[in-house]
């Protein structure tokens, strides 16, 4: 028996079969299926899907047998990744580099061919073999189909590996978004009170030394109330931001839709605002996350609005698959080559009418009602309002 050579590029090729994690691995039917198909089109009793680890070769599927590895000195496979083709054994009892193997006396093998399994690197894995007890020769077709059958071999690894990379890539990605909502949440917090400190302070300074200080002074203060009301926003739009997700897991439920337009009234509606909705009831929606969108909807809409009476109004339609609301008000309108550009992230648009504008409260609606599988636009016309039409599973 002579115990098969090591290739040339052993060190890489192990780097390579390491690559593709599979070693150990328990079994797995899209595998076991072409192992069967391998059997079953060669006519023989055992067939085996193997990788070539340092001193092993482990049997990713093995038909016929119920062991799944063998020492790689005495396996038939170390001899056919030395090859560039198939490798047949025709008889293993008259061939010198197999008399006295193990194999054949306990397993019976005297028949082998074995297809060499090669990544897209030129890395031979493993193999696709068959085994027999009997001398035995191939069809044309039967080769043909080994070899066809090892290609798919390396198919399913190559689809293995990019899934349990994405996995891995997810996880990671995963993870930092954790660790980013959590470091947002803890700085967000731990700026916002010294910002309500300065926003109050600032307040204190004009209220009590109104008569003392200078049309200048008095500019100065507004300037710093105006950049830190500007920086809370900010902040408080980066918590509401990071932490919508966390709505989406709330259970649908009906809601009439005049507890909503209830809730918006006491946070958002002034004296001389108008809001109109529909009472109507909506069945089964997530009403945490549609509190959300609305509600920053409608602070969007009296935010940019310089009437003196102005007005919002929540409509509601039933489609076939989806809910569709309409929020529309008589603001200052967005010019036509800006009105996609509103809903990215942190992405500001300059106007005359407001100095707080931060990109990030219709970035959230967007995230929030694309993620309840819907979608959001926006029609509106300078000077006269905007209608933003949403729908939601």
């Amino acid at each position: 028996m002579k115990a098969p050579k090591f290739p040339t590029n052993e060190e890489e090729r192990l780097i390579a079969v390491k690559s593709y994690s599979i070693i150990d691995t328990l079994p797995e039917s899209d595998y076991d299926n072409l192992t069967e198909l391998a059997a079953t089109i060669c006519d023989v009793p055992i067939a085996l899907i193997t990788i070539l680890d340092k001193q092993r070769n482990f049997f990713k599927s093995h038909y016929g047998i119920s062991f799944n590895e063998s020492p790689r000195e005495l396996s038939f496979c170390g001899h056919a990744i030395l090859e560039d083709d198939i490798f047949i054994v025709n008889d293993a009892r008259e061939d010198m580099r197999f008399v006295d193997n193990p194999l054949l006396e306990e397993q019976n093998v005297v028949f082998y061919a074995g297809v060499p399994l090669l990544d897209p690197s030129g890395f031979k894995l493993g193999t696709i073999c068959i085994f027999d007890h009997i001398p035995r020769e191939l069809s044309e077709s039967q080769i043909k189909a080994l070899k066809t059958l090892g290609k798919q071999v390396v198919n399913l690894l190559e689809l293995r590996k990019k899934n349990t990379n994405l996995n891995l890539i997810k996880g990671e990605l995963e993870e930092r978004n954790t660790q980013l909502k959590s470091f947002a949440s803890l700085v967000s917090h731990d700026l916002k009170s010294p910002l309500s400190n300065i926003i109050a302070l600032t307040d204190l300074l004009k209220e009590e030394n109104k008569n003392n200080l200078s049309d200048d002074s008095l500019q100065y203060l507004d300037y710093i109330e105006d950049s830190t009301t500007v920086l809370k926003d900010y902040i408080d739009g980066i918590l509401m931001y990071y932490s919508a997700d966390e709505l989406l897991t709330s259970i649908k439920e009906d809601i009439k839709l005049s507890e909503i337009a209830d809730d918006i009234k006491h946070i958002l509606i002034s004296d001389n605002v108008k809001l109109l909705f529909s009472d109507v009831v909506v069945k089964n929606v997530n009403k945490a996350a549609l509190s959300q969108i609305l509600i920053n909807l409608v602070d969007n809409a009296l935010k940019y609005n310089d009437k003196r009476n102005p007005s919002v109004e929540i409509k509601y339609q039933l489609l076939p698959t989806h809910h569709k609301f309409s929020v529309i008000d008589n603001g200052i309108g967005i010019p036509l080559n800006q009105q996609e550009e509103i809903f990215e992230i942190f992405k500001t648009i300059k106007n005359d009418f407001t100095k707080s504008n931060t990109g990030i409260g219709l970035s959230t609606v967007k995230n929030l009602v694309e993620k309840l599988n819907g979608q959001i636009s926006v029609v509106s016309e300078i000077g006269k309002g905007s209608a933003f039409n949403f729908t939601i599973e």
